[in-house]
């Protein structure tokens, strides 16, 4: 595993180590706050991946003419992974974990979107799976990441 990938996570998860966004005084939660900690929640995930020896060759790809987003799209080994991330602060109202969120619904868009990124790449013939990256956000604490490989296995063809 590359010396570059170790050094920034461990930048990463120091600068996380109170939580992934400041409360402040302040906590109510708005729409803003909660984009800007997807973001950081998806900049954590894709070094803490590449940490794992993950090889990404896509973040936040949105199809051509097509609904749908692919948070993280990266080889594990020989697997091509499509990661969907899921971040939440745990607040006593809002105890539900965050892979749960990934409805079958949620799960049919990131198929339809996998196999846009699968034709307008020209990728054939390559194992392909689904994980999903959940992390736990804590105000004033560390994040706690839990990754699920191969978590929904929709048909791609």
């Amino acid at each position: 595993m590359p010396l570059v990938s170790k050094l920034v996570f461990a930048f990463v998860r120091w600068k996380a180590r109170h939580g992934l966004r400041d409360f402040g005084n302040d906590l109510e939660w708005t729409n803003e706050e909660a984009r800007r900690t997807g973001v950081h929640g998806e900049t954590y995930a894709y070094w803490y991946l590449r940490n794992q020896g993950y090889i990404f060759v896509a973040r936040n790809f949105v199809p051509r003419r097509a609904k749908g987003e692919l948070d993280l799209v990266g080889y594990d080994g020989e697997t091509l992974a499509f990661v969907e991330v899921r971040t939440r602060t745990v607040r006593e109202e809002m105890t539900a974990l965050p892979e749960l969120s990934v409805t079958p619904e949620k799960q049919g868009i990131v198929a339809r979107t996998a196999r846009h990124f699968l034709a307008e790449r020209h990728v054939r013939d390559c194992p392909c799976r689904f994980d999903v990256l959940a992390i736990d956000n804590y105000p004033g604490k560390p994040p706690e990441v839990r990754l699920h490989k191969d978590a929904f296995s929709p048909q791609l063809h």
